[in-house]
């Protein structure tokens, strides 16, 4: 199964087009007034919760998610499983833990949530550093995965046509972000979660027909097809090139579950809710689309296994990128009719409208806080249109290097990218909130030492991983300055990020830890039980 018919490549084509125009037509006709920071920042507020939970699915489902947690299905079997069983486990805690503190202390961004009871210019911008550090490599990724997923899917082998998908996605993207702003967005999310979900469900229940509705039949076809036999159904064939696998297991996981519910861009659509109601009705709608399509991913994933094999798959992509089409492709069997290549057009789709509708909504993030926290904050009285114009020219600084460094790093693995940015919201962001909204006597100078030595250590321990150097797989297989017995640096840096914030507060000394507690107890009200509403 290396390729796909002239006709499914030529739908495709026609397909992605007509969405491209749809979604920046939706865009341009919902984009919000030059002077109304409300309607621009949050859309007023105005989904409702099914359609903003779809859109907090949405932003939390990336094409990294979809691709990659396919992937690691399709190789490592029972791993993957975890993984994405971990995905849905990371949406529960942000909505039993944070998303309701979220909603009541911010208003537009995470400085905004963190500035609440610590206001300050330091606090934002640290705040705005973070923001970049944990969204920018995820942007990174999935820009330069697109030219590689539409080469292949299209059928386009040349390096100076990869490099024009990813200009033309990325010129796309940050259009949606500076024309639709919030509500925009969206809308996108909404349409994304939509046809992948409904795309996925009819693949996997095709898988499931295929092996006579019987999920034992696939996994054992799955492990037959593995190449390695049962131990595709046990745990540990991910990390069993390393020293200490269980530990390497619980050092993954650490990293995606914490870190996937705090990254900024899912985080901000906690703002959207008009209420404390609304947003666990929102999260309850969100975490529901999230689990089905755990389920699919996981059918589609170990499907793609059992019908094309493990050496195929790894052979189209090392990290089994293209597992999720490739098991797509396979449901429908040898003889493809005109319904199922249309049906596969909308799974290709799908996948398209996920790598637009996810990138769109990290720069949205990124360029909010740009705006919002860096350059508002120094002027307070910034008249309304001149903050929305630097929140669109902030898209556009944040994007534009970033197609740049996708299309210069395209054929590198990417993969230690994405660790990183879990890694940074689990080590810096993650106890950042937790502390800042619960923590009593956290001091701004606790709050700083937090953010910024979480996010070092992550930075300083992660060219240490076997993701960097050190193995054929890794982003620079020519080298091996593989010091860290981890794939990611969970283990080490999430201790460490709460331990920086522990200690900056006891540093700041007992007086500083008193007026903190009780600037708290003025706004404990707002921020735990929404009492008074944030303005």
């Amino acid at each position: 199964m290396t390729g796909f018919s002239d006709s499914a490549q030529a739908m495709s084509l026609v397909a992605f087009s007509a969405v491209a125009t749809v979604t920046l037509l939706l865009c341009v006709m919902t984009g919000p007034d030059g002077d109304d920071l409300d309607e621009f920042y949050t859309g007023y507020s105005s989904l409702s919760p099914v359609r903003n939970g779809l859109a907090i699915a949405g932003d939390y489902i990336s094409a990294a998610t979809v691709l990659g947690t396919g992937g690691v299905i399709a190789l490592y079997g029972y791993d993957g499983v975890v993984l994405a069983l971990s995905t849905a486990l990371s949406l529960m805690l942000l909505m039993f833990l944070l998303a309701e503190p979220l909603r009541n202390a911010g208003r537009f961004t995470m400085g905004d949530a963190l500035a609440r009871r610590m206001p300050g210019r330091p606090v934002r911008i640290a705040a705005c550093l973070v923001t970049l550090a944990a969204l920018l490599p995820l942007m990174l990724v999935q820009l330069a995965g697109a030219g590689q997923l539409l080469a292949f899917v299209l059928g386009f082998s040349g390096d100076s046509l990869k490099t024009g998908f990813i200009i033309g996605l990325g010129v796309l993207m940050i259009s949606y972000a500076a024309i639709g702003g919030m509500k925009g967005t969206a809308l996108i999310q909404i349409l994304k979660m939509v046809v992948l979900l409904g795309s996925g469900a009819v693949v996997a229940v095709l898988v499931l027909k295929r092996f006579a509705w019987d999920p034992g039949a696939l996994f054992d076809a799955a492990a037959a097809g593995s190449g390695v036999g049962p131990d595709f159904l046990r745990s540990g064939l991910e990390f069993s090139g390393g020293p200490y696998p269980r530990l390497d297991m619980i050092s993954s996981q650490l990293a995606v579950v914490i870190g996937g519910a705090c990254l900024p861009h899912v985080t901000m659509r906690m703002y959207t809710a008009s209420s404390a109601r609304q947003v666990r009705r929102s999260m309850s709608w969100a975490v529901s689309a999230v689990v089905l399509f755990v389920l699919v991913i996981t059918v589609v994933g170990v499907g793609a296994t059992a019908l094309v094999g493990r050496a195929a798959i790894a052979q189209a992509d090392p990290q089994g990128n293209t597992a999720y089409l490739l098991g797509s492709r396979a449901a429908f069997g040898a003889d493809v009719s005109t319904a199922e290549t249309f049906l596969f057009t909308t799974v290709t789709t799908a996948i398209f409208l996920t790598l637009l509708a996810s990138v769109a909504g990290m720069i949205l993030a990124c360029a909010n806080s740009l705006a919002h926290d860096v350059f508002a904050a120094r002027t307070p009285s910034m008249p309304p249109r001149r903050e929305i114009l630097l929140a669109r020219l902030s898209a556009l600084a944040v994007g534009v290097p970033t197609i740049l460094l996708a299309a210069l790093f395209q054929h590198r693995s990417l993969q230690p990218l994405v660790i990183l940015s879990f890694c940074v919201g689990a080590s810096a962001l993650a106890p950042a909130l937790v502390y800042g909204l619960f923590w009593r006597r956290y001091t701004r100078t606790g709050l700083l030492c937090t953010l910024i030595g979480g996010t070092v250590t992550v930075l300083a321990l992660m060219p240490g991983t076997n993701l960097v150097s050190g193995s054929p797989a890794s982003a620079f297989p020519e080298a091996d300055f593989n010091w860290l017995p981890f794939t990611t640096t969970g283990l080490v840096s999430v201790p460490a990020g709460f331990l920086f914030g522990w200690l900056g507060t006891v540093v700041s000394g007992r007086r500083k830890a008193e007026e903190q507690r009780r600037q708290y107890e003025a706004v404990e009200g707002w921020i735990l039980a929404g009492a008074v509403r944030r303005g």
